[in-house]
């Protein structure tokens, strides 16, 4: 497959996830300000926890006046799928896969990612 190809199709997979993205954003901002944060807070959460669910549950901590201790294990919590989705990823990826493309995929693996990855026939390559 060319990489013209590969551009389109993840350009054709990948326009849908991020328009539902823009609307997980408003309600990100939403819950952000009714947690008490302000648009730079609610923005560094944002940049530094890639997935939704955990920012809905920090944010929900943190309107709770949680301890540090609560909102981390409640984090892990509601991260810990994306363990099993990067074990189960990790698998697809080629023999010959570089150790950090492999870190980064881990990292930064979300539901949507995953299916679209998981579904596609022959193995992973991250680029």
């Amino acid at each position: 497959m060319s990489q013209r190809h590969a551009f389109a199709e993840g350009l054709r997979d990948g326009l849908p996830i991020g328009l539902g993205y823009l609307a997980v954003a408003f309600s990100l901002g939403i819950a952000a300000r009714n947690a008490g944060l302000d648009a730079f807070q609610g923005f560094m959460a944002s940049l530094l926890c890639i997935a939704s669910a955990g920012e809905y549950a920090g944010f929900t901590f943190i309107a709770a006046h949680a301890s540090y201790l609560e909102i981390v294990l409640g984090s892990i919590v509601a991260n810990a799928r994306y363990l099993l989705m990067s074990t189960a990823l990790s698998q697809r990826f080629a023999p010959d896969t570089p150790f950090v493309h492999r870190i980064g995929v881990g990292l930064g693996i979300t539901d949507e990612i995953f299916g679209l990855a998981i579904a596609r026939p022959g193995t992973v390559e991250p680029i």
